[in-house]
């Protein structure tokens, strides 16, 4: 009589442990799709990309007609006017807004959060703060990279068509014009991943926004390659390196005694872009414990 009742007991107390389950440990790539929903969630983003890839647009074109409509044949050497071709498929004024946009996009990504509490809530749910920054910095380079690819390549081959019957437009398959355009495209996450570093460190978005037009905008415009120190210092700034990877030739250039080069332009983009990413992770881990 008493039996179905043991059995019964039996099953009741072993119901909850057959009915609790593991917790399953968030993976890399949850991760890198939560950032890439909170980032696109911000409906200002999209906004701002698009916006920023029309004006980058409209300014090469502009400058693009420009420079068919007054260029008559034989005016200028072949080297000259082939970097004439090239500057005006991204103008100077177009990397200021690369800078300025990437910047600013990859300071608020990690600052907003802090501004609005957000990051205790995110940093609760995944405790492996390293995780969480490469994920930030995962999906904010990869935005800027099609941002940059798309204006960069867009850019390039509308001016180059526009030119092409005066006989000056150039071809993405010429080393030089690849290379100016794999500069530009690159140029956005870098400095974007500076923004993040900056909004990190400072955790307030008006403060790293600020800190970021400060380093990448107005530092190179005080650095002259005068002096050796002062050289070094100017070359190893993103902004000097994307205008070195710009020239085809030195030629037509001020004389100085020490010039920038190539290799040295793409390794600053490279330690930039990791010295970025190691110090934010590096103060991420440390603060808020």
């Amino acid at each position: 009589m008493n039996t179905p009742l043991r059995s019964s007991t039996a099953l009741h107390s072993s119901t909850p442990a057959r009915s609790a389950a593991p917790v399953r440990r968030a993976r890399f790539g949850d991760l890198l799709a939560a950032e890439w929903l909170k980032f696109w969630s911000l409906r200002s983003i999209p906004w701002v990309l698009a916006v920023g890839a029309l004006v980058i647009l409209a300014a090469n074109l502009k400058s693009a007609q420009y420079t068919h409509d007054h260029y008559t044949p034989g005016d200028g050497a072949p080297a000259t006017m082939k970097q004439e071709a090239l500057n005006v498929s991204f103008i100077t004024g177009s990397a200021d807004v690369v800078m300025l946009l990437s910047g600013g996009l990859g300071a608020i990504v990690i600052a907003g959060e802090y501004a609005t509490g957000l990051i205790r809530t995110t940093l609760a749910a995944v405790p492996d703060r390293r995780a969480v920054l490469l994920a930030k910095a995962g999906v904010l380079t990869a935005v800027l990279l099609g941002f940059g690819i798309g204006t960069a390549g867009l850019s390039f081959a509308l001016t180059q068509a526009m030119l092409a019957d005066q006989g000056i437009g150039q071809s993405i398959t010429d080393p030089t014009a690849l290379r100016y355009v794999a500069a530009a495209a690159l140029f956005a996450p870098v400095c974007g991943l500076v923004g993040l570093c900056l909004g990190t460190l400072i955790r307030h978005s008006a403060g790293a926004a600020v800190g970021t037009i400060v380093l990448l905008f107005f530092l190179p415009s005080v650095v002259t390659e005068r002096y050796r120190w002062s050289a070094d210092l100017l070359h190893a700034l993103p902004f000097s390196a994307w205008g070195r990877l710009a020239r085809t030739t030195l030629a037509g250039m001020r004389p100085t005694d020490y010039p920038a080069t190539v290799a040295g332009a793409w390794t600053t983009y490279a330690v930039w872009a990791l010295a970025s990413v190691l110090i934010a992770v590096a103060v991420i881990r440390r603060r808020d414990h």
